[in-house]
């Protein structure tokens, strides 16, 4: 056997034994469905920190009006008999990764990340739900529906994204963007307590809908693999 083939075995089972001292790649996740028997829902309020998120005159910061939501969300939720925990509760910086670790420690949940949304058109409005796993949908859906029930809303639609904190949860797992901070309406609205406190309840509402029970003909669609009536894609 020659010098240079030894060294090439020698480096391909090196490799090998280095793939398995890692075990699976953290990109491979399975998800669990937990979409009809969730007892606990993280509450994930966007950006914190260092990182503002969006930042318009007419809304301000993303991260404070994230944090005041999902605040709002969690103390509904908690008097809806769920457990809730939150990625953050103060203005405070929390890198994706984190947040994946804390949704995925948790038994028997769901994950909601409260963001608003961001545009160089200030014309531009309306709200919008994402969703990674199939068993996601359900919840995205009915978020959606309900957030476009308070009046004069503009509904964008429910859409697949491979956000991080999406794509690496162990568990159904949505993003809600509650609005353009840079539309001067919906701007304006949500640096008003009243109004995210609206918010808040709506999306309490889609949760405790998804959980105790709703309208089944949309689950049943989705089950069926039909389109959402709230997909705009």
């Amino acid at each position: 056997m020659s010098r240079f083939i030894r060294r090439f075995l020698l480096i391909s089972c090196s490799a090998v034994l280095a793939g398995c001292a890692t075990g699976p790649r953290f990109e491979e996740v399975a998800t669990k469905d937990t979409s009809k028997s969730f007892t606990t829902v993280v509450v994930d309020a966007g950006h914190g920190g260092k990182d503002n998120g969006a930042y318009r005159r007419f809304g301000g910061a993303e991260k404070i009006a994230t944090l005041d939501v999902a605040k709002r969300l969690s103390e509904k939720l908690r008097q809806s008999k769920f457990k809730t925990v939150m990625t953050r509760s103060s203005d405070v910086f929390i890198p994706l990764d984190d947040r994946v670790t804390i949704e995925n420690e948790q038994k028997n949940a769901i994950f909601v990340s409260i963001h608003f949304n961001d545009s160089r058109r200030r014309g531009i409005r309306g709200f919008e739900t994402y969703y990674h796993s199939p068993s996601s949908i359900a919840l995205a859906n009915r978020i959606q529906a309900k957030l476009t029930t308070i009046p004069n809303s503009a509904n964008r639609g429910v859409h697949h994204a491979n956000f991080r904190v999406l794509r690496l949860a162990k568990y159904p797992a949505v993003l809600v963007e509650c609005g353009f901070l840079s539309n001067p309406r919906e701007g304006g609205e949500a640096r008003d307590s009243d109004y995210r406190d609206e918010l808040a309840d709506r999306i309490a509402a889609a949760i405790v809908e998804q959980r105790r029970g709703g309208d089944h003909r949309t689950a049943k669609r989705e089950s069926s693999g039909e389109p959402s009536l709230f997909d705009n894609n």
